[in-house]
């Protein structure tokens, strides 16, 4: 079987020499030495200020709501993952779609001003398959109107747009370490910010607001990463140019054996990441027909995104036709580390053929 994407998994002595290190002291959780020794890893690796592990990217989503002081409407995207939009819904706010750009798939910021309202306190914006936002449209549209920015950076790991972390835009940007992702944790992510006092919030609020053993700063939930996740992490960061080296090998073959199909288009200034490699077709039709052939032969492609936020159930919004169209004909092929070469002319010569 040949997924839409393989977890790295780093050698197992490698994780377990790390893993020791805490089986040693009996300390697994409550940001242990791995924790800590993670988070100044990556924050030398990304070139960032701050950056704090949570348990997975969701609940950072739903942390930085939070931290903000965020109520009422928050404008944000039709087209990215679950996660966006039901973490806005969890922390009591109406999320806002705007619709997406039909070449970056990202949010338009043409169309953000007409969105805001008196009740508007936020923009949260996607970068979608780690391709950026227009970042600096959308920080001059925020300080215009006095709104907060969050990005969800979850598909961002080591991202750049003008030679700087995708990560250092917006007031907080949240990254994935999901087991699917460029680098993870198995599960996990981050939080980060530039500003020191936002940092603070952010720390205590994933930390059940804990102040000391027996005080509390103010409302806090448990968002901490485990040594566990640490670990894996600590054990997958040194192969990190490795895995994106094998993502960029399978993309150019794409590229160079389906000419003919669109895909996402990489917003100028952007040192890419290489994370999914999305195909446009015409039409459902044909991305379903794809789809069908390629599973008949056990490799399995994903819609993602799929299908448009808009209409979820729960939501009462209206269409957004870029949106609502794109999500209809987007299908993922896959990629990831060590994916054979006969494998990816398998993949193109079944969708050339139907195609």
């Amino acid at each position: 079987m040949i997924p839409v994407t393989k977890t790295f998994l780093p050698p197992k002595a490698e994780y377990q020499a790390i893993l020791d290190r805490a089986w040693d002291t009996g300390w697994v959780t409550n940001r242990g030495v791995l924790v800590r020794e993670l988070e100044e890893k990556l924050k030398d690796h990304l070139a960032v200020p701050n950056l704090i592990a949570t348990t997975n990217g969701t609940i950072a989503l739903q942390v930085a709501i939070k931290a903000l002081g965020l109520s009422g409407e928050i404008i944000t995207t039709s087209f990215s993952y679950v996660a966006t939009t039901s973490s806005i819904v969890w922390e009591n706010c109406t999320p806002v779609f705007v619709d997406i750009h039909p070449e970056y798939l990202t949010i338009d910021e043409t169309k953000i001003e007409a969105a805001i309202t008196s009740k508007t306190s936020a923009i949260l914006a996607t970068h979608v398959y780690g391709n950026p936002c227009n970042v600096e449209t959308i920080d001059a549209i925020a300080k215009k109107h006095n709104l907060k920015v969050i990005y969800d950076a979850a598909h961002c790991f080591g991202v750049k747009h003008k030679g700087t972390s995708i990560f250092n835009y917006g007031d907080v940007s949240i990254c994935s370490f999901h087991a699917t992702k460029i680098f993870h944790t198995g599960e996990g992510g981050a939080l980060i910010t530039k500003d020191p006092d936002l940092h603070y919030k952010l720390y205590y609020h994933h930390n059940f607001g804990h102040k000391g053993q027996e005080d509390f700063e103010g409302l806090g939930i448990n968002a901490k990463m485990s040594e566990f996740q640490a670990a894996m992490g600590l054990a997958v960061l040194p192969y990190i140019d490795e895995i994106v080296s094998e993502r960029k090998r399978v993309i150019k073959f794409y590229r160079e054996n389906l000419p003919e199909f669109k895909t996402v288009k990489i917003r100028e200034g952007t040192s890419w990441n290489y994370s999914y490699y999305p195909v446009l077709f015409e039409d459902e039709e044909m991305l379903l027909k794809v789809k069908k052939k390629l599973e008949a032969n056990q490799i399995f492609p994903r819609r993602y995104f799929y299908p448009s936020l808009n209409q979820l159930a729960y939501l009462d919004s209206e269409k957004k036709s870029v949106s609502d169209k794109i999500a209809t004909k987007v299908l993922c092929l896959p990629n990831y580390s060590n994916l054979d070469e006969s494998i990816l002319k398998t993949v193109c010569l079944l969708v050339n053929e139907v195609s």
